[in-house]
């Protein structure tokens, strides 16, 4: 058994198992992906026990169901489009005079992740600066 003399280097490495390891976690993976897709995530809305009933007429509200269907301040919205809500939202803002706008987003808790976000970024290209997603209240009293 020679160990070599001093100084040697050793230059070879086995690679074989290294490439069956990421090979295997690359089959994994690709098996796996077509299973995830993360526009269909689906919302919980946070819960409070100690929530404030906030004034509805000092604000815009947006619900969103579990279908897709948004109503802006109470009146449906035929298009989900994200200009259609921006310039709905846009009306709004004028129509109350107001730049310091919060709006609540009230989603569904089958509602997809996507719709919410969409709804999100169409309020702020709308120049609302204060968004709030609305609250499950618990019944622990």
């Amino acid at each position: 058994m020679s160990m070599g003399a001093v100084g040697d280097e050793f230059a070879d490495i086995n690679v074989t198992p290294l490439t069956d390891v990421f090979l295997v976690l690359l089959v994994i993976m690709i098996l796996i992906a077509p299973l995830i897709d993360k526009s269909d995530l689906k919302i919980k809305p946070p819960e409070s026990k100690n929530a404030k009933k906030v004034d509805e007429s000092k604000g815009i509200t947006v619900d969103i169901d579990k279908e897709g269907q948004l109503a802006i301040n109470g009146t449906f919205v035929d298009s989900r489009d994200p200009s259609a809500v921006k310039e709905r939202i846009t009306e709004i803002v004028k129509k109350l005079g107001n730049k310091d706008i919060p709006c609540t987003v009230n989603a569904d808790g089958d509602s997809k992740e996507r719709i919410v976000v969409e709804i999100m970024t169409a309020a702020a290209e709308a120049g609302i600066k204060r968004m709030r997603v609305a609250t499950v209240q618990s019944s622990n009293y």
